[in-house]
């Protein structure tokens, strides 16, 4: 009952620190929250995006496509709480919150041990890795949502065989949620079906399930193929990888520098207070013995969050934007079920003092959340405005008509978001500028706007 009432106070504290003035911190929606928020509100209309394609699986922005599993969850919310920034950052709120339950669940089912679980729930619930994201409309939060339930149910596949099933329905809601995981999840998934295979021996005999969820998971990445065979979606990709090897290793061990992980984290003010790391400098010594830890209890699934710390760096290293906090999102929680683990075998090594420990590592760890919590409450929305486009949420509260310049980036998505225009109209008046290099195509003009 103890440990039941901990963990309710940690997911307590997670959704308090994250509901927070979530429409005032950050100061505004950024062009992504703006074009998935409208696209929503389009699709919660008349079942058609700002385009007009009804119910796309891709979604057509500025310079991309964007992937549905995030705009389709935030279509009810939009239905019930209009279109603001409450409907598009509480899913990344609530997916965020599911993330928690699976790294504790995920934890429980390596260790056995509901200490460590809840404990690795706890330092993920106050990441600064995780936090701007889980409270603002990043499609990565759903991404590492399924990707975990995905991974929980293939660990359960002994009790149920029919998890291998559902586990692939929830890694290809992964796959359609950010494109990290479009990288990431072959290799995983691979990997986990060998050690299915290995500790399961039975499962052989339930080959046509087996059969079924491969047939599944190879369907869904028909339309990924499409995009990238006949559309642009190959042409994005080249705007934005790497062009050798040597690229690749740089910007893969950057994802694992002291500069980025304690000292400076993210450049993008979008992911991370400047000036912040990604993890709290408390935790290299935590995370050394959690690393010690894997290697001394040698059971096969200990590896399972270091596997994940390995491969979380792959999307990042092969684009030119490198160190990335949201394309490694899936070290966050890597990062704290190590911590974790560590923790408990410091705890272990000087059982004498346990409780001792414990407490100090849990005050260190409350008192660098509150620095950071203070911070973010007090200075972020203001130092990071222009990062978050405050200029167009200001101009469009006001403005009904006239020329917009493109100085903060795709000022039409936020006339069309903050105006809530409804996106019949917006069809039946938009004229584009011509197609570009990359094949896609800007808003020109709508209504009495010009966008130059």
């Amino acid at each position: 009952m103890k440990s039941k009432i901990i963990f309710a106070f940690v997911l307590i504290l997670f959704l308090i620190s994250r509901i927070y003035k979530i429409a005032e911190i950050p100061s505004s929606v950024y062009w992504d929250e703006a074009s998935i928020g409208y696209n929503a509100f389009a699709i919660a209309t008349d079942l058609k995006d700002e385009w007009g394609e009804t119910l796309p699986l891709h979604f057509r922005a500025f310079g991309e496509f964007k992937l549905p599993v995030y705009i389709y969850s935030v279509v009810p919310f939009v239905k019930i709480l209009g279109l603001n920034e409450y409907a598009v950052r509480l899913p990344a709120v609530l997916y965020s919150l599911g993330t928690l339950l699976l790294a504790y669940f995920l934890t429980k089912k390596i260790t056995g041990k509901e200490f460590i679980a809840i404990l690795s729930s706890f330092i993920l619930s106050i990441s600064p890795w995780l936090f701007i994201f889980s409270r603002t409309g990043y499609e990565a939060t759903a991404g590492l949502f399924f990707f975990l339930l995905g991974t929980y149910l293939f660990l359960f596949i002994g009790k149920n065989r029919f998890h291998i099933l559902f586990g692939t329905i929830a890694f290809i809601l992964s796959f359609y949620s950010y494109n990290s995981f479009r990288i990431i999840i072959p290799i995983w998934l691979a990997a986990l079906l060998v050690y299915t295979f290995y500790e399961l021996k039975n499962l052989k005999k339930n080959w046509i399930l087996v059969l079924v969820s491969l047939l599944f998971f190879t369907v869904s990445l028909i339309p990924v193929y499409r995009l990238y065979k006949f559309d642009t979606g190959g042409l994005r990709f080249a705007q934005v990888e790497v062009e050798s090897t040597n690229d690749f290793v740089k910007n893969y061990f950057s994802q694992f520098s002291p500069q980025f992980l304690f000292l400076k984290g993210d450049d993008n003010p979008r992911s991370q207070i400047p000036g912040r790391g990604q993890l709290y400098l408390i935790e290299i010594p935590f995370i050394i013995l959690g690393l010690l830890a894997i290697y001394r209890n040698r059971k096969l699934l200990y590896y399972l969050p270091l596997l994940a710390l390995i491969l979380a760096p792959i999307p990042a290293a092969i684009t030119r934007e490198s160190p990335h906090a949201l394309r490694g999102i899936l070290a966050a929680p890597s990062f704290a079920i190590i911590s974790a683990f560590g923790i408990h075998f410091l705890m272990e090594s000087f059982k004498k003092y346990s409780k001792i420990i414990f407490a100090c590592v849990v005050a260190v760890y409350v008192l660098s959340f509150e620095a950071y919590l203070t911070g973010f409450v007090t200075k972020y929305a203001v130092e990071t405005a222009s990062d978050w486009q405050y200029q167009y949420k200001e101009i469009f509260a006001n403005q009904k008509s006239g020329i917009v310049t493109d100085k903060y980036a795709e000022p039409y998505i936020f006339a069309l978001f903050y105006l809530k225009y409804p996106p019949e109209k917006f069809r039946a008046e938009v004229k584009y500028n011509p197609v570009d290099k990359w094949g896609f195509s800007l808003v020109s003009s709508f209504n009495g706007f010009q966008f130059k």
